[in-house]
């Protein structure tokens, strides 16, 4: 008989008989398994894995809401064939460590080339596919179709991508196997295994997150921050006394950034509000202050405010909080309209929280956003409310995307009971807007999530680009009006993981 050890995560138990001498190269290595053989501290594919891998990266290429070029569908598809990859070989990992049969020889070379070509095949069909499926969308959002070389720029950019993340998964096996292997030494091998995969994941997720993350953001942050310098040869400063960066403002116009010089800069002034309309027109008030203005976003509220005070915006009949997306834009077509509607008696402050574009400051500096947000709305909504009701202007608030949920997290909705704001117009609020979210969950029974209908309408309403409820006689505003403007399309808004178990 054959004394009963303990396996190892691989599942296989070590053939030495009893009284029989250990290995030279110890007792672990008495069996010439890929894992514990020397030869896998190389960079060797798991065909199994590979497999898998492959079968992620072709369901990644199935339509989605918004087109994508060869570029970033390329990108993508690397990244999720990495993530299948690793899903596999920790699948493969499991079933070992519960000591599951494992094909092997000839049998499980079969095994592995039938399952490597059923992948490979899946992927060449949905690679013939992708681009009718690119198409499909393209076409409904007036957009000129992929050439017939996109599945090829695709399965190149994917490769190219799946390789370096492919080489750090193997380097991330080999420090789970090296402190595995150390571990025991001094404690049972089944523990070993699961404390060396714990240990292995923490130092692999503490370089990630404290070194890769810390540098891709200073990097993209440094090269968003030194486009935004850049200035626009056609956008010349203002001249304008009320115009921020101008000769007299408390704003430098270097430090506005590209996106605050152009809103600044380019909004209609009171002529061209006047040869509009044919009525009289005062000059628009906008202030913006760029981030590069002050370190923290109190200073940068600070400035915003006394830049306030001394173009009279608290004076004007409407006074609009605008959030601009993470890289500090600004849409004109939120704004001008707007100036033109009330003939320029309006004024609008904005305040840049980041340079980076918004997808990124999403993710990564969502709390910069936030405590912008907040920080420039107490400070304006405090003075706002110690004016008399009589000499207040209207007040609302405006963002879009990134800025329309950190202008919502602004709001404390209990705050405003005493003394209510106009309203609020939030285009295009992303998924994780919870106030949105609270809202879109008290629709009548009866509406689309695509389209809720909240009550009677008179606090909240939502449209898109085919319908207009805003002046439908059949229902009254209340004091208090927020619009929601969103597309059923919009994936920033309507992104939900368990979109994937459902049409």
């Amino acid at each position: 008989m054959r004394a009963s050890r303990p396996a190892d995560y691989e599942g296989r138990t070590p053939t030495r008989q009893v009284g029989q001498p250990a290995s030279k190269t110890g007792p672990m290595h008495a069996s010439s398994t890929p894992d514990d053989h020397p030869a896998s501290r190389r960079p060797t594919l798991s065909v199994f894995a590979l497999a898998v891998g492959i079968v992620f990266f072709a369901f990644s290429l199935t339509p989605s809401l918004i087109p994508r070029d060869y570029v970033l569908q390329g990108v993508l598809g690397g990244v999720v064939m990495a993530l299948g990859y690793g899903l596999g070989q920790f699948g493969l990992l499991l079933w070992r460590y519960v000591e599951l049969p494992l094909a092997r020889d000839r049998l499980g070379r079969v095994l592995n080339a039938l399952a490597l070509v059923v992948a490979v095949g899946l992927a060449l069909y949905f690679l013939l596919e992708v681009v009718d499926w690119q198409n499909s969308i393209r076409a409904r959002v007036g957009m000129a179709p992929v050439d017939a070389a996109h599945p090829a720029y695709v399965a190149l950019i994917a490769l190219i991508v799946f390789t370096p993340l492919w080489i750090a998964g193997w380097a991330f096996q080999l420090l789970m196997d090296t402190l595995r292997r150390q571990l025991r030494r001094v404690i049972p091998v089944r523990l070993a295994n699961l404390l060396g995969l714990a240990l292995a994941a923490y130092v692999a997720w503490a370089l990630i997150d404290g070194f890769v993350i810390q540098r891709f953001l200073a990097f993209a942050d440094d090269a968003y921050g030194q486009a935004s310098a850049l200035f626009d040869p056609d956008i010349a400063r203002p001249e304008a006394e009320l115009a921020s960066g101008g000769p007299v403002s408390l704003i430098d116009w270097n430090d506005m950034g590209r996106w605050g010089r152009n809103f600044a800069a380019t909004g209609p002034d009171a002529d061209a509000i006047s040869a509009f309309t044919g009525r009289p027109a005062k000059e628009p008030i906008r202030v913006y202050v760029g981030r590069n203005s002050a370190p923290t976003p109190a200073e940068r509220t600070e400035i915003a405010f006394a830049e306030m005070l001394r173009t009279g915006a608290f004076e004007r009949k409407v006074l609009v909080i605008a959030m601009p997306v993470g890289s500090g834009w600004l849409d004109a077509g939120s704004h001008d309209p707007l100036e033109i509607m009330h003939d320029g008696d309006i004024a609008t402050v904005a305040v840049q929280y980041s340079y980076l574009t918004s997808w990124i400051s999403l993710v990564f500096e969502t709390d910069a956003g936030l405590d912008q947000a907040q920080t420039l709305f107490d400070r304006v909504y405090r003075h706002w409310r110690s004016l008399p009701e009589d000499r207040r202007p209207e007040l609302y608030l405006h963002g879009l995307s990134q800025g329309a949920l950190v202008s919502q997290s602004s709001v404390d909705l209990l705050t405003l009971m005493a003394a209510p704001i106009d309203g609020a117009l939030w285009a295009g609020p992303p998924f994780a807007s919870g106030l949105w979210g609270r809202i879109t969950r008290a629709r009548a029974p009866d509406s689309p999530y695509w389209l809720p209908q909240v009550n009677d309408g008179e606090v909240v309403r939502f449209v898109n680009q085919d319908t207009d409820v805003l002046d439908d006689a059949a229902h009254r505003w209340g004091p208090v009006r927020i619009v929601f403007l969103q597309y059923g399309s919009d994936p920033i808004v309507f992104f939900d993981p368990l979109s994937a178990l459902r049409r």
